[in-house]
């Protein structure tokens, strides 16, 4: 198949696709990640490419394009989302499918991660903490730091994701000429029904 992977991150699924067999395009805004997936095994078979997904434009055509990593939630305004789903749109073949998460916004993820335990951890060889701290909670954002503290040294970054409803996303999706096909509340395939962790998201070409 012929895969559009946007918001790839460091690679690992479209490394993994790649290897597969599968021709990948992995598009993601950050250098930084983009050299990081292509150190990994089967990144000489993935076109890579630095783009916001609203921006992207490609010549090729695609039978199946991802948004995974909750990479859909860092999309914060509605001209945002709506031009990240057009250029999915534009960039379907005749036929093609789309498939994102967002979590559920049912949940108190805010709480949820206010509670979260500091994660001990080891990177080369050194002593890793990271702790999670929420800074903002308005209408359906959430805003956080992360921080982690090196052996003599910590570092902070700043986050804001959107958890949009399921009425929302689905309403995006038809004003961009996209039509649901799935709603699964995990990744076991089970449909979603209200009380699962995630929303995922597979939709099509309404035309």
């Amino acid at each position: 198949m012929r895969v559009l992977d946007l918001g790839c991150g460091t690679g690992a699924l479209a490394c993994a696709l790649a290897g597969a067999g599968h021709r990948v395009t992995g598009v993601d805004p950050a250098a930084a990640m983009l050299a990081v997936a292509r150190r990994k095994p089967h990144a000489e078979k993935v076109e890579w490419v630095q783009s916001f997904a609203q921006s992207f434009r490609s010549e090729r055509r695609f039978d199946l394009i991802l948004m995974t990593g909750h990479a859909f939630q860092c999309l914060l305004s509605d001209e945002d989302i709506l031009g990240a789903l057009a250029t999915i749109r534009m960039h379907f073949d005749v036929v093609g499918r789309v498939a994102f998460e967002t979590r559920n916004p049912k949940l108190d993820w805010a709480s949820e991660w206010a509670g979260k335990a500091p994660v001990v951890y080891r990177m080369r060889g050194e002593q890793v903490v990271e702790t999670l701290e929420v800074t903002g909670r308005e209408d359906d954002f959430v805003s956080f730091q992360t921080h982690y503290q090196f052996e003599g040294d910590a570092l902070s970054t700043n986050s804001r994701l959107r958890f949009p409803s399921r009425e929302q996303v689905e309403e995006w999706l038809a004003r961009s000429g996209l039509r649901v096909c799935e709603v699964f509340g995990d990744w076991s395939g089970r449909r979603f029904e209200g009380g699962g962790r995630e929303m995922i998201f597979v939709a099509e070409s309404a035309a």
